[in-house]
């Protein structure tokens, strides 16, 4: 198999040869980096790169498996880390100024990455400190989207998705605040899941709000994000939000389908200024899935149209205070825009917050209600495709969050995938919510109309 066949291979496929031994870890893992090497230049998705670690981990692997010792679908492939995760001996940024270290102990996430043999490639790019949702970033440069170099990947992880997207890594982990796994996913033609709140432990991970933050798998296709998020997911003793209850092999329930699923669409926020190719996306999207069996009808999400203050009124917060003493000492080392909504959140009122956690729990109460009548919501993933950095870095950012950040302060599981390109060849993302814990349900739904569709097959032009 020739280099360029290697990296455009799933996370799934790769598993099946590798168990095979019909594919070398050693093999896979050095196209990887001889493709880092070659595009990196252009694209600017990593911070630390750490091809000699990659390598003996590959290396390794290969020996373990050769000697009958195969962990499982992870096994000597190659992952890509945000810059966000400890990991033991390895310098970690954040994608800051302020944060420099290098740890010694792994995050929860990262040791089960390894106990799985997955090979890390590196740390990537990101928003500063993982608060926006560009990726556009003042000091390592911006990480730059696989279709179009002169537009924005989304933030957070931006350079996770960009990665995955051109080929340098097979999937990785990102985190996801108000939807920095799910943007980056929607706008770099990808599959992003963020799980139920305490499904995966973020032990280990820089916090941005610790009330909403969660962590979950950028990867090309759906059964590449069930494979990893069985890895992930999990109770863990070190992280006192995370549940007790385990995690099932998520692969099981994909061939289940959407025959008899209730779909709801809630028109009201979510298709709000929504660009109209995305709009029509969407809907063809729907229509796919009436086709396969699933029941659609429109809803209506009581106190969406509160859900942005409050998000903001928890988020900005909670980072303020993580940043506080940063940002009396060297206020001067953030960047523009993360130091004004830092200092926002510093003179945030006490009063606010608490309001905005009350409305927090009477919004989860009358979700659970409408969960009652529907199994799944299906909306855009982001209101409008990729801006140009230029845009961004000028001042010009919409709210990309919008449609994603409900879900923050619910907790509940949402994945996005591909469900289109705009005329100028942009990527689309189509998102799926389910209720707390039923990851299952969100991935069989998605599965379906993915497998109904190619858009998960298409490759950025590089």
């Amino acid at each position: 198999m020739k280099p360029g066949q290697l990296v455009s291979l799933t996370l799934t496929l790769a598993a099946r040869l590798v168990a095979a031994r019909e594919l070398s870890p050693v093999e896979v893992i050095e196209a990887c980096l001889e493709r880092i090497e070659k595009l990196e230049p252009r694209l600017n998705a990593f911070i630390t790169r750490t091809p000699e670690l990659a390598l003996e981990a590959a290396r390794a692997a290969e020996a373990e498996i050769a000697r009958g010792r195969y962990r499982g679908p992870l096994h000597g492939l190659p992952l890509v880390l945000k810059d966000i995760f400890a990991w033991n001996g390895v310098r970690l940024t954040a994608g800051s100024r302020v944060i420099d270290q290098i740890d010694e102990e792994d995050a929860t996430v990262i040791a089960r990455l390894k106990e799985a043999g997955a090979v890390l490639l590196g740390k990537t790019n990101l928003h500063e400190i993982a608060l926006g949702v560009t990726g556009v970033n003042p000091h390592w440069g911006s990480p730059r989207n696989p279709w179009d170099t002169g537009r924005i990947s989304g933030g957070s992880s931006s350079g996770t998705a960009v990665a995955v997207a051109a080929g340098l890594g097979l999937g990785g982990p990102g985190t996801d605040t108000g939807g920095s796994v799910r943007i980056p996913a929607a706008l770099c033609g990808l599959v992003g899941l963020k799980p139920t709140y305490g499904r995966v432990s973020r032990h280990g991970v820089i916090p941005l709000s610790w009330s909403l933050d969660h962590v979950g798998p950028i990867c090309k296709t759906v059964e590449d994000a069930a494979l990893m998020l069985s890895v992930l997911a999990g109770p863990d003793p070190k992280d006192s939000s995370s549940s007790s209850w385990p995690a099932p092999d998520y692969r099981r329930a994909l061939a289940r389908g959407v025959r008899g699923l209730r779909i709801g669409v809630p028109r009201e926020h979510f298709f709000d200024g929504v660009e109209p190719e995305i709009e029509s996306a969407v809907h063809e999207a729907l229509r796919v899935m009436e086709g396969l069996g699933a029941e659609i009808q429109e809803i209506t999400l009581p106190l969406i149209n509160d859900v942005p203050e409050a998000v903001s009124a928890i988020m900005l917060p909670e980072a303020a205070a993580y940043h506080q003493r940063y940002l009396q000492e060297r206020p001067q080392d953030y960047g523009d825009d993360v130091r004004f909504r830092l200092e926002l959140g510093a003179l945030h009122p006490a009063v606010l917050y608490i309001q905005a956690q009350r409305l927090r729990t009477c919004l989860g109460e009358e979700w659970r209600r409408v969960f009652d009548r529907i199994d799944l919501l299906v909306t855009p993933t982001t209101a409008l495709t990729a801006l140009t950095i230029e845009e961004c870095s000028r001042g010009k950012v919409l709210s990309y969050n919008r449609l994603t950040n409900p879900f923050n302060l619910s907790g509940q599981p949402a994945i996005s995938l591909p469900c289109g390109f705009s005329s100028l060849g942009l990527p689309i993302g189509l998102q799926l919510v389910g209720r707390w814990w039923e990851e299952e349900t969100v991935l069989q739904a998605a599965y379906a109309y993915e497998q109904a569709t190619d858009w998960h097959r298409h490759r950025p032009p590089l």
